[in-house]
């Protein structure tokens, strides 16, 4: 388990233990690629994030993962994989995924977001860079894209 600050100051403990807070938590986070591209989408208030939100309704997380991405970016998830999850103080709980984007389909709208951004790289320096949204400036980005690589994903 890792424990540390968020962008605001708030304890964040995370685990890529199977379900360590909640098996149904509220929140999903999903770490996209295309074509060996990162699929971040452009947040019109925060900024550049990988896709997520709230469960809507009944749905799973799973569900939730599936439909955010879509949502957010147009991209159609070919392969979902459960990472692990985070708390935020006591407050909010995520699961975090990766997803295998099969394609992206244009949409009319992608609600809050400008729609879908691939970079090749992410830059070495996303916790100073003002493009990127708070949610990609806390340790959480940087263990999750650890575990990745350790999982050969």
């Amino acid at each position: 388990m890792f424990v540390f600050w968020d962008y605001y100051g708030n304890q964040v403990q995370l685990s890529f233990a199977d379900h360590p807070f909640s098996k149904t938590p509220d929140h999903v986070w999903v770490v996209c690629r295309y074509h060996q591209q990162w699929l971040l989408t452009n947040h019109r208030e925060r900024g550049l994030e990988f896709p997520g939100g709230k469960r809507e309704g009944k749905e799973t997380p799973e569900q939730a993962a599936i439909r955010e991405v879509r949502e957010e970016t147009g991209g159609v998830i070919e392969q979902l994989e459960y990472i692990g999850q985070y708390k935020i103080g006591n407050e909010m709980i995520k699961n975090i995924y990766f997803a295998e984007i099969e394609a992206l389909q244009p949409q009319s709208t992608y609600l809050e977001t400008d729609g879908p951004v691939l970079l090749k790289e992410l830059p070495q320096h996303v916790r100073t860079d003002e493009r990127f949204s708070f949610i990609m400036k806390d340790d959480v980005l940087m263990y999750t894209l650890e575990e990745i690589k350790r999982r050969s994903l």
